[in-house]
């Protein structure tokens, strides 16, 4: 299974012991393949030193957690222009494609209200966490 996690996904998994921090500990234990693209992680170090106030040794130490958790994609092309009603969610689901996965899993209401993209099913933390058996 292939999945691509929006920004929000992954600052929840930092902030609080839910169900997002959940899936990336899946990730890192491999048990899906997680795809992560430059546009995401950027916005990820931004959100937590700027919005969260993290400190520059927490976001380096986060960055690699994901890094680590996930194999990197170069920055795909911009293909995907007027989808989502934020354009920057576009660059979002042009990783997801690149990825060839199977989920984008977000909590973005942007995002989620499209349900799907070309091949990719966009749903919430808590539905692909259903996908598991355990």
């Amino acid at each position: 299974m292939r999945a691509v996690f929006d920004t929000n996904v992954l600052i929840a998994a930092f902030i609080s012991d839910g169900v997002c921090a959940k899936l990336l500990s899946r990730a890192r234990k491999r048990q899906f393949d997680l795809f992560i693209c430059p546009f995401i992680v950027g916005e990820f170090e931004r959100i937590l030193s700027k919005k969260i106030k993290a400190s520059n040794a927490e976001v380096k130490s986060a960055t690699e957690l994901v890094l680590e958790a996930a194999k990197p994609l170069p920055a795909p092309g911009r293909e995907t222009k007027g989808v989502s009603r934020d354009p920057d969610d576009d660059n979002v689901l042009d990783c997801a494609v690149a990825a060839k996965a199977g989920y984008l899993v977000t909590g973005d209401s942007d995002l989620l209200v499209l349900k799907s993209h070309k091949v990719v099913k966009i749903i919430p933390p808590r539905d692909f966490e259903l996908l598991f058996n355990d």
